[in-house]
């Protein structure tokens, strides 16, 4: 079962997870032992150690403000959402997008 929790995810890409300290995460061993993954915790109140995260968590402010009832967004939106995001050109990939970084590095464009 090991690495089939992300099979869309090139194996030699998945590495490593960075979580905050919530109780959420109490689990983390068990999610180390089925992904494969590394856990690592950030320090408490240093966001910056989340860079990635804190951002894509920004964009995703965009689309859902802090309130929105995570109950009435649908599926297709969740994947509409996704895709606007991961074709949004980043300063950290050089100005290339997620999905285009990922897609040149395998070989799919």
């Amino acid at each position: 079962m090991k690495n089939q929790v992300a099979p869309q995810i090139p194996q030699h890409l998945r590495v490593t997870l960075t979580f905050d300290n919530g109780r959420e995460f109490a689990e983390h061993r068990m999610m180390e032992h089925f992904t494969g993954f590394t856990v690592y915790f950030a320090n408490p109140y240093h966001s910056w150690e989340r860079g990635t995260n804190e951002n894509t968590n920004g964009l995703n402010r965009e689309y859902f403000p802090i309130g929105t009832d995570s109950n009435t967004v649908t599926e297709q939106e969740l994947e509409k959402v996704a895709k606007q995001i991961n074709m949004r050109p980043r300063k950290r990939l050089g100005y290339r997008t997620p999905f285009g970084t990922v897609s040149i590095e395998e070989g799919f464009l």
